[in-house]
């Protein structure tokens, strides 16, 4: 089969008619009309058009002996020439959606890929089915699978002493080991695109503590029986692209996904009751080299479109003579040059991993994961500071279709464009950095890969420092040794 287009998206979304709660009533018709998703979906049928059409030979490839082409997002690469092949292809997506979907297709295809490409791992382990791995990344290529993950539990009591004891399971567990499958019971949090997906990826992430009955990975379609996403309520204020530019198109939703006595067939399960693969699995697999390198893309692209938002505050309001806006742009400029050159090394770096798989090399990916909770939200600030009070007196588009369309034309114009082309630019800049969408966004990127401080400790102990410390220990030696 192959890639799909953007109508064959949508109509097999719809007809899963995934069990989704919005606002406390579960959704009925096509979720594709609801106005809290149609946006989203929309946006998100037009990247399977871009791949399909005008981008085909730069986003799709055949395997050999196979004239259907699949996704460059699963692509395995074995060359730097393929990590740069996958660089072009995020960076396309990346582009169409500006950087704002943290959960494009190529993102969660990524991380089927790497798991895939990790599946030996499991192999011979208790309870292990890297074989199911690889079957699922076949299926899920072939027929252009699109995918949500889940693997946070809910924050009952975050103590590294709690272990979550309860007479009913609020952390989804395995409750039941039985001749079809696992029978999973609970709940786990922020599934991005909860519902709006074919399958939802299901795992264990590596912490402090583990029971058996939480160690575990599986995936399966988003309308089992048993499964329901209840969702926030939606940051689409309204469909008008001159009034919310950016969530009109690119509200993703986030959703707690309930499993109330789920069965996942034992085809779907990857591991089960296996602490040890639950703890290691993420860890030794090349599931961080690879996704880190599909984040850290789509971050940089996101990044460019603030530096051009903000340039453009600039020559609207006609600041940029003033040096302390000079500073505040180049600091934008200096962090995307840094994030830019450090994917250029992680890239030039790479290495073949003992699966024959080139991995892009982890550290300067790491590096740009601990500066970027720091830098996106700096960079949203000074949008903010340029703005300044233009940025809470905004009228909206029916205004400018009214009577008082002369006031507006007088009193909000621009040095260099008109009033309603200044509110556009404006408008643009508040929903990307004040509205309850721009808000969502930099705590998404505040945290995307974790708690920040994890992260810069993850890095820190992982930072191969022996040789500085040779170094160091020669140099404090050396007039004895003369």
């Amino acid at each position: 089969m192959g890639i799909i287009n953007g109508k064959e998206f949508i109509d097999r979304l719809n007809k899963l008619e995934n069990e989704i709660w919005y606002d406390g009533e579960k959704i009925k018709g096509n979720i594709s009309e609801h106005p809290a998703f149609k946006g989203i979906i929309k946006t998100k049928s037009s990247l399977y058009e871009l791949q399909r059409d005008e981008l085909i030979h730069e986003m799709t490839y055949c395997l050999p002996g196979d004239h259907n082409r699949i996704g460059l997002s699963y692509l395995q690469p074995k060359t730097k020439n393929d990590l740069k092949k996958r660089r072009t292809m995020i960076e396309h997506w990346a582009r169409h959606t500006h950087g704002m979907m943290g959960r494009s297709p190529d993102y969660m295809n990524t991380v089927m890929m790497s798991f895939a490409s990790s599946a030996e791992l499991l192999k011979d382990k208790e309870n292990c089915f890297p074989e199911h791995i690889l079957d699922m990344y076949e299926q899920a290529a072939k027929h252009d699978l699109s995918f949500t993950h889940t693997f946070i539990t809910p924050q009952v009591n975050r103590s590294q002493s709690y272990f979550g004891l309860s007479e009913k399971p609020i952390s989804a567990k395995v409750i039941d080991r039985t001749e079809k499958g696992l029978m999973i019971h609970g709940a786990r949090l922020l599934a991005t695109q909860g519902g709006l997906t074919d399958e939802i990826l299901v795992f264990s992430a590596p912490k402090f503590f583990f029971e058996t009955d939480e160690a575990y990975a599986f995936s399966i379609p988003s309308n089992t029986k048993g499964v329901k996403f209840i969702t926030r309520e939606s940051f689409v204020l309204s469909d008008s692209s001159f009034n919310h530019p950016l969530s009109s198109r690119y509200e993703e939703m986030d959703s707690i996904v309930v499993f109330d006595h789920v069965l996942v067939p034992w085809n779907r399960v990857f591991f089960y009751d296996n602490v040890e693969a639950a703890k290691d699995f993420m860890t030794k697999s090349s599931f961080h080299a690879f996704t880190f390198h599909q984040v850290v893309i789509r971050q940089m692209i996101k990044i460019e479109f603030l530096l051009g938002v903000a340039q453009l505050l600039v020559d609207s309001i006609n600041v940029s003579e003033y040096q302390h806006i000079q500073e505040k742009l180049s600091e934008i400029i200096v962090g995307l040059e840094t994030i830019k050159a450090l994917i250029d090394k992680s890239e030039n770096d790479a290495q073949l991993d003992e699966f024959g798989y080139m991995r892009p090399c982890l550290i300067p990916l790491q590096v740009i994961s601990t500066i970027i909770p720091k830098l996106y939200p700096r960079f949203t600030e000074i949008i903010q500071l340029i703005g300044a009070s233009g940025m809470v007196t905004l009228p909206t588009e029916n205004a400018f279709d009214s009577e008082i369309r002369e006031d507006l034309d007088q009193y909000l114009q621009a040095t260099n464009t008109n009033a309603e082309e200044r509110v556009k630019i404006f408008r643009l800049a508040w929903d990307l950095t004040m509205s309850s969408f721009g808000t969502r966004q930099t705590h998404y990127e505040r945290y995307f890969f974790g708690d920040p401080i994890r992260i810069s400790s993850r890095l820190y102990t992982s930072y191969p420092k022996q040789e500085q410390l040779n170094m160091i220990k020669t140099f404090l030696h050396a007039d004895a040794e003369q």
